[in-house]
């Protein structure tokens, strides 16, 4: 048990009713439930009613995890509390006639828990020989639970290795030395004499597929359904029959996405088998050479002695690097510099040699500065951007051979980042080793656990000032460039989410979400071509997504458009996002000396304070501007901007109201806003820049009933009242007070009346105007271009099945598509212990809604022709199909 947690998994239990009831029990008592059918580490407990050939069983008997019986959950949940869990555990012998044998499970947890043993199979080195992958690695979970260690083809050479285990003890054509097992062995192990006299067969030869593990190509060709059959929502077991449902289903596609990461090239970079002595090699020559400037022969020289294990001096490579970058080699050098440089990888990959990653670090900066490989890059792209801020001066102007090789530079970088993460993600990095060139150039100690260090936040920003020089450019090395600075950034962050998402996905969730927003804050002054550039090519679908998230939402703040902080879902998306977008249209054009302003990132040191003074309230000159007391509260709880549309202080509110992240419906103590205190004081030229430069103003706020419009009525105050009429239309004449008065009740005179109406029949046609027709078609342009990347990236990312999905499909038959349509988003949340899986549910109850929020769309984007606004009504109404064709139970368009 780690630390006072609770964390449970169950096996074998097939009544659905009795593991509902379970789930509520655990969850009652604050404990943690892990669903599926493979044996998760962080479990404590095992429930399970008697011993079977199940993963979960033997695995946690291996790792010395407590198993016990369903009793020991429902038992505890009476008193309140988690019982001693001694009487509970499932107890092997209890109809063994021999006393003397101890149950196997009470003896491995012991010995786990008193620190005598690390796992059942402790100081074992295994190998497999299991062709069926599957069944291979199910073996393998329940192996590393009890601590073994696992050997491979490669390391056959170097481990001495204990057991062999086949499927039937047998010698098979590789005869290694090590003592050959039958599969069942482990099972004798673990349980010893009491194995055969169980009332059980313990064929793990056999084992049952259901019983062991989720299989991969099982999934990929079978699809997940749910019978079609009468169903009773108040029933617990539909709803974790659904639940396991989509569990499976996610599972699934994300060992889909797992398959998908694939490097051209890959199994170039794997081939070397290291010797177990290295040969020295005497590289005096190439030194000679160096030393007499025969630049190529020396690299001639130095690749026919490259081979597994050799590793050609620091000194040499350091001084053939600076004479690249000194811009006088041949071509045929810096040709042939790049292609020892490969060599040198495909010999010693940093993800099988660790001592090649310290070596990597050396060669790969600026001989002259010494810096590091992160400043080698930035100053290699930005050489090629043709900006002064390198590390040292480097030739100018640049020649075509000495920019083709710094693009080649650039790409074995990359290539280098997308080998350390293949390796990482597939397992194939030596044992034992953490240590990788990626790591260690965008990551010191103190910040591991964030995803924005400096270096990452560097390579953001030149990747926005790459961007901007490569806008609209027609010649292809610029394009290299950039898409190359793309994929490094994708690698850089999928890399550290590898890393980290094992420990805490919670710190993996928030690293991105950091990022994404420091994204946002360098993307804020872009045009809106660069910004329809930039988010769309981001590689890495995670980032995108939530980049683009965090773009749309500045932009709404910035127009006064106020969106609820909730998750991101698919109903935010096209719901609140798509309204917001609606009232986008109407928004009038701006100069560009307004927001559109021609921007680079300055790579100066200072420019990280400037992003900090943006974090906190506006750049420099904002915060230069805030009026005096712009902080503070009064008791009553009011603003500067209250107190100053009391006293008509036009300046001010105008001051007020051009800092950026300003909210202009702020409430008092007792909830009236600035607008309100303008209505109420007759503030008119308050309430007209309140009208002018708040696009998301709240006019329909109200206070025990009394809105802004009955505040400027009640207190006579004609000219705020035609004016907010005018502004917002008829809809503020049917706001009612606490007794139940409209607006209008509350004049007595018919002729105001009749002006009244008249000034509310004028604000709804401006406002059928403005909503009919996009007044600022590049900015709608790039708001539905944002809109697009956050709805593909979302449907990707949580594994929606959309008109683009491929297999495994996701299917539902119609009954349990309406139920689950029908289902209140409360009966599912309290009922379901997977997050994921109710997020999933969420998103489907969404898309199978869609054809409401398709008629909710404003007139003004329906009409709109700008193509991107185009693609994404075409994307709405694909899912609107994909939804309907889901509740009719056909996954298929």
């Amino acid at each position: 048990m780690l630390g006072n947690e609770y964390v449970f998994q169950m096996s074998g239990l097939k009544d659905l009713q009795q593991k509902a009831e379970l789930l509520r029990a655990i969850r009652k008592l604050q404990g943690h439930y892990i669903g599926g059918s493979v044996y998760k580490e962080a479990m404590t407990h095992l429930i399970i009613t008697q011993p079977l050939a199940s993963e979960k069983f033997l695995a946690a008997c291996a790792g010395g995890k407590w198993i016990v019986t369903p009793q020991f959950v429902l038992d505890s949940v009476k008193h309140k509390a988690w019982l001693p869990e001694a009487s509970y555990e499932l107890n092997l012998t209890a109809n063994v006639k021999a006393t003397v044998i101890a149950n196997p499970l009470q003896k491995w947890r012991e010995k786990v828990a008193r620190g005598i043993a690390s796992g059942a199979f402790q100081d074992w080195v295994v190998y497999l020989e299991i062709e069926d992958h599957v069944r291979r690695a199910m073996f393998e979970r329940i192996l590393k639970a009890g601590k073994a260690v696992l050997c491979t083809d490669k390391c056959t050479a170097t481990q001495t290795i204990t057991h062999v285990l086949t499927k039937d003890g047998s010698k098979t054509s590789r005869k290694l030395t090590a003592p050959y097992f039958s599969i069942s062995y482990i099972a004798e192990h673990l349980f010893g004499a009491v194995c055969s006299g169980l009332n059980w067969s313990i064929n793990l030869n056999k084992l049952s597929q259901q019983a062991s593990c989720v299989q991969p190509e099982v999934m990929e060709c079978s699809p997940i359904t749910v019978e079609d059959e009468p169903m009773d929502v108040t029933d617990n077991s539909f709803l974790l029959k659904l639940e396991e449902t989509l569990k499976d289903y996610i599972t699934r596609m994300e060992v889909q996405k797992r398959k998908l990461l694939k490097v051209p090239g890959f199994y170039n970079y794997y081939t070397p088998v290291f010797p177990t002595q290295v040969t020295v090699v005497d590289f005096s020559n190439v030194q000679s050479l160096v030393e007499c400037g025969l630049f190529p022969q020396a690299l001639e020289e130095v690749q026919g002695c490259l081979h597994p294990g050799v590793l050609p001096p620091v000194s040499v490579l350091h001084v053939c690097m600076q004479h690249a970058l000194h811009g006088e080699a041949e071509p045929y050098f810096l040709s042939m510099f790049s292609i020892v440089l490969n060599d040198i990888l495909c010999n010693n990959p940093t993800w099988s040699f660790p001592a090649s990653v310290k070596y990597f670090l050396q060669i790969l900066q600026c001989p002259q500065c010494a810096t590091g490989v992160w400043p080698l890059l930035q100053t290699s792209v930005r050489f090629c951007l043709g900006s002064t801020a390198t590390c040292h001066p480097l030739p100018s102007p640049a020649s075509t051979e000495l920019l083709h090789f710094h693009g080649n530079l650039q790409a074995f970088i990359l290539r280098l980042f997308q080998l350390e993460l293949h390796a990482t993600a597939s397992a194939r990095r030596a044992a034992g080793s953490r240590g990788s060139v990626l790591y260690s150039m965008f990551w010191n100690v103190w910040e591991k656990t964030t995803l924005s260090s400096r270096a990452l936040q560097q390579l953001a920003e030149l990747l926005v000032e790459t961007t901007l020089w490569a806008l609209h450019s027609s010649q292809e090395w610029r394009l290299q460039v950039l898409g190359t600075l793309q994929e490094i950034l994708a690698v850089v962050v999928e890399y550290w989410a590898q890393e980290h998402s094992r420990l805490n996905n919670r710190m993996v969730e928030k690293g991105f979400q950091d990022l994404a927003e420091y994204m946002a804050i360098l993307c804020q002054d872009l045009r809106p071509d660069a910004l329809r550039e930039l988010v769309p090519a981001l590689p890495s679908h995670r980032l995108r997504m939530l980049t683009a998230d965090a773009i749309y939402r500045n932009i709404c703040t910035r127009n006064g458009l106020l969106i609820r902080s909730e998750p991101l879902s698919l109903h935010k998306i096209v719901f609140s996002y798509l309204k917001a977008l609606g009232q986008l249209c109407g928004r009038k054009p701006r100069h560009s000396s307004e927001h559109q302003t021609e921007r680079t990132v300055s790579p100066s040191s200072d420019s990280q304070g400037a992003r900090e003074r943006e974090r906190v309230g506006g750049s420099g000159l904002a915060k230069d501007n805030m009026p005096k007391g712009f902080h503070r509260v009064n008791s009553a709880g009011e603003t500067l901007l209250h107190r100053a549309c009391k006293r008509n202080q036009l300046e001010t509110v105008l001051q007020i109201l051009s800092l950026p992240g300003v909210d202009a419906n702020v409430k008092d103590h007792a909830g009236w806003t600035p607008l309100h205190e303008a209505c109420n004081h007759g503030s008119r030229e308050c309430v007209r820049a309140l009208l002018q430069h708040c696009p998301g103003l709240q006019l329909d706020s109200q206070v025990e009933g009394v809105s802004p419009l009955h505040d400027a009525l009640l207190n006579q105050h004609m000219h705020i009242a035609k004016m907010l009429l005018r502004h917002a239309g008829s809809v503020l004449l049917q706001l009612r007070d606490s007794s139940g008065h409209t607006p209008l009740d509350l004049v007595s005179c018919a002729a105001l009346r009749e002006e009244l109406i008249h000034c509310a029949e004028e604000g709804d046609t401006a406002l059928a105007v403005q909503r009919s027709e996009v007044r600022d078609m590049a900015f709608v342009e790039t708001c539905s271009c944002l809109l697009s990347c956050l709805l593909l990236t979302y449907l990707a990312e949580q594994h929606i099945p959309s008109y683009e999905t491929a297999e495994p499909e996701l299917e539902l038959s119609p009954s349990t598509a309406q139920t689950l349509l029908s289902l209140n988003p409360e009966t599912l949340s309290s009922h379901w212990g997977n997050s994921t899986a109710g997020a999933l549910a969420h998103d489907l109850r969404t898309l199978m809604s869609m054809e409401q929020y398709v008629l909710q769309l404003s007139p003004a984007l329906t009409h709109c022709h700008g193509t991107h606004t185009s693609l994404l009504i075409q994307l709405l109404k694909d899912l609107q199909a994909e939804g309907t064709a889901l509740l009719n139970g056909k996954p298929e368009l």
